[in-house]
């Protein structure tokens, strides 16, 4: 199996990569987008296009599947002009998210662009997104109310 400049298992980290992308606000991409010099050249192999998928569930977490509902996701997938080809599928109906997180996902199949875009662009998506899942946990831990019973006298015999 390869690996890439983390260490890991590419399979692995373009999983990883690919949701750090989906899950990015699309402001933090267009930056990163402006920021590339030159900005590499892309042909659609499929334009972005949205749809519907099936949301499935498990009862009680760990149980039988049942379908939750559906939601709106767009992809998209491009080849850069250096060949390397990127796909991307993203919640939502924002075109422009879907075509840029391909362009990035192919950037960072290349062994050329690989550790910049990772560095410069992942890695502080990464821990933009950690830090937001924290702020997410401690306003919720905040709120949180331990119920306790307390035994009357009479029922403790």
């Amino acid at each position: 199996m390869s690996e890439n400049a983390t260490g890991t298992d590419s399979n692995g980290a373009r999983k990883n990569w690919m949701g750090v992308l989906a899950r990015a606000e699309l402001g933090a991409l267009e930056a990163a987008y402006e920021t590339l010099t030159p900005v590499p050249g892309h042909t659609f192999l499929r334009a972005p296009e949205t749809g519907l998928v099936m949301v499935q569930a498990r009862a009680n977490g760990t149980g039988q599947r049942f379908n939750a509902g559906e939601m709106t996701v767009t992809r998209c997938s491009v080849r850069l002009a250096a060949g390397m080809v990127g796909h991307a599928y993203v919640a939502g109906r924002s075109r422009r998210h879907a075509e840029l997180a391909a362009i990035f996902d192919a950037m960072l199949q290349d062994p050329e662009l690989a550790d910049d875009v990772s560095e410069n662009l992942i890695g502080p998506l990464r821990a933009a997104q950690a830090e937001k899942r924290t702020t997410a946990a401690r306003k919720a831990a905040a709120t949180k109310v331990d119920f306790f019973t307390m035994v009357r006298g009479e029922d403790s015999r």
